[in-house]
């Protein structure tokens, strides 16, 4: 091959780096301690360790195309992984380094994985690999928690590099991704080599990415934005790829890497923003970006110190991001391309374009999609993304494509003039009040998440006369909820929830903003891994108590009131 542009699948991009690149750093790995324990890899080293795991793997004499399980925090040794399965003929199966234990055994049950490499992890590994059958084979990453398993280093070390690498035809399967089981049991949707190749390529090419870029991966890999943005369009491109070393050290991660790309979810956004204001309260720096002599110098000092100031592509996806949040970052001179898509398309859907943002808007198709809306108001794409179906759950596939082949999202939304799209709710989660009108939540959610006072929210009110909205508040909200600041707090709560009803329609009007006690973490169950909340679990959680609270008849109420 002459350049990954003649490839079809993305095993053959890193042999095209493997021998054309060869001793160009591809991964930057923290073992533990900073800048005082890096380690890196060049291409020609990457691969090598890859066909070497591959000989290994090809010696366990599986049958072809096995479910091979991957469940780590994102490292280097994840995406060497990742290659060595594919080089040994086999299907990579991801799962969510924080899980519960019924989810884990689920996963790897349903997708009939034969082995599970085990990586870099978090205390809460001693939950999950509750459910790891007993009789599973594991081999376990450098980073991974001390264990008996077979390590990685000792393969490496034991077999030859695989010089017969497997055939990768673009319509074999490479990878099951499991949905994040935000509305149930997860479902593996089977992701080809071709629809993986052509999203990699697509955004490469929209980008305008090179082999000079940069990039930082910590969104979970067994997620599909982060597989499509720091694998595909890695291995497509073949830029030097940063790993993040642990939550304390982010902004040291990121300081290292200093990336030229770079993607988060709204929630981390909003956390960046919300550390900038606990050192400069917003309007001090409202003030000082007023400034002609020291606006330039305030805003390059946020983005250094944030590590993001050679950044030239931002983007947030996963889940819709305030607009008044992409007007903050746009200020600072950082403009955020919001993206859409679904692990069914490989996140390959939608993107923002320079310059022709909208607030409000996910952006236009990539060029190679199509997208329409359905008399129903629901989103329809048509993606070279776009999965094989859902694994072993043939009922469902009947359903989840048009007869032209678009598939059905779920989301619903419009088309403005221009083909961006907008979303404005999703089918499953309209709920109807009891004077009969529907209500879509995530518009309203996303314009109360607006406030610095809110870290996470959720609307919800089925059955009520009015609908009302349970908050997580911020760090800087906390500090005021106690003593005698707590009604300072609650002012301006009651002033948030007028300013965002005024914009509503009476029906969807909020009746109360309800301040939650509990912290929503991915490790107690209310967020997902990809940080979107889970509803099934707020509505067990505070369905109970929304009675009480209506009865108060107060703007802002409190949990423990309850």
């Amino acid at each position: 091959m002459a350049s990954p542009s003649q490839c079809t699948n993305l095993l053959d991009c890193a042999l095209y780096w493997e021998r054309d690149a060869a001793d160009r750093i591809c991964f930057t790995q923290p073992m533990g301690g900073g800048d005082a324990n890096l380690r890196t890899w060049t291409w020609a080293q990457a691969v090598d360790e890859a066909r070497r795991v591959a000989a290994y793997l090809k010696g366990l004499d599986l049958p072809l195309r096995s479910s091979i399980a991957l469940c780590s925090k994102n490292c280097a040794y994840w995406l060497m992984a990742d290659l060595a399965i594919w080089m040994a003929g086999h299907v990579s199966v991801p799962i969510y380094p924080i899980l519960t234990a019924d989810i884990v055994n689920y996963t790897l049950e349903h997708s009939e994985a034969r082995l599970l490499f085990v990586g870099k992890l978090d205390p809460v590994w001693e939950e999950m690999k509750k459910g790891v059958p007993a009789d599973l084979k594991t081999v376990s990453f450098p980073l991974a928690p001390e264990n008996g398993q077979e390590q990685w280093e000792s393969i490496v070390a034991a077999h030859s590099p695989l010089k017969d690498v497997a055939e990768c035809p673009p319509d074999e399967t490479a990878t099951i991704i499991y949905t994040s089981g935000s509305t149930g049991k997860p479902k593996g949707a089977m992701i080809s080599f071709g629809a993986m190749y052509r999203s990699g390529r697509g955004l490469s090419e929209y980008l305008n990415t090179t082999p000079e870029d940069r990039t930082l991966s910590y969104l979970p890999l067994a997620h599909a934005m982060e597989r499509f943005v720091g694998q595909a369009h890695y291995l497509y491109t073949g830029f030097q790829q940063f790993f993040a070393e642990s939550l304390d050290t982010f902004v040291q991660d990121l300081q290292r890497a200093r990336p030229t790309m770079f993607a988060s979810v709204p929630r981390l956004w909003l956390k960046f923003q919300l550390g900038v204001f606990e050192k400069v309260p917003p309007a001090r720096l409202d003030r000082l970006l007023k400034i002609p002599i020291l606006s330039g110098m305030v805003k390059k000092k946020i983005l250094r110190q944030l590590g993001l100031d050679q950044v030239r592509v931002a983007a947030s996806g996963s889940a819709p991001i305030p607009k008044e949040v992409i007007a903050w970052y746009r200020r600072l001179g950082l403009e955020l391309l919001e993206g859409y898509g679904m692990t069914e398309n490989f996140s390959y859907s939608h993107i923002g374009r320079p310059g022709r943002i909208r607030p409000g808007y996910v952006g236009n198709p990539y060029p190679d999609v199509e997208h329409r809306i359905s008399p129903e108001g629901e989103i329809l794409v048509k993606s070279p993304g776009t999965m094989k179906g859902y694994f072993k759950m043939p009922e469902k596939n009947e359903h989840i494509f048009t007869e032209d082949g678009f598939f059905r999202t779920g989301d619903l939304g419009e088309i403005d003039e221009m083909g961006r799209l907008k979303i404005t709710g999703r089918a499953k989660e309209l709920f109807k009040t009891s004077k009969g009108k529907y209500v879509a939540p995530a518009p309203i959610e996303n314009q109360l998440a607006s406030s610095h006072l809110v870290e996470a929210c959720y609307v919800t009110g089925s059955g009520y006369h009015q609908a009302h909205a349970v908050v997580m508040l911020s760090e800087e909200a906390r500090q005021k909820a106690n003593g005698e600041t707590r009604g300072i707090l609650a002012n301006e709560l009651a002033t948030l929830l007028g300013d965002v009803n005024r914009g509503l329609p009476p029906f969807e009007q909020i009746a109360f903003l309800a301040v939650a006690k509990d912290d929503w973490t991915v490790e107690n169950g209310f967020l997902t891994p990809t940080l979107k909340i889970k509803r099934r679990v707020l509505d067990a959680t505070y369905g109970p108590l929304a009675e009480s609270w209506y009865a108060m008849n107060a703007p802002v109420v409190w949990q423990e009131a309850a």
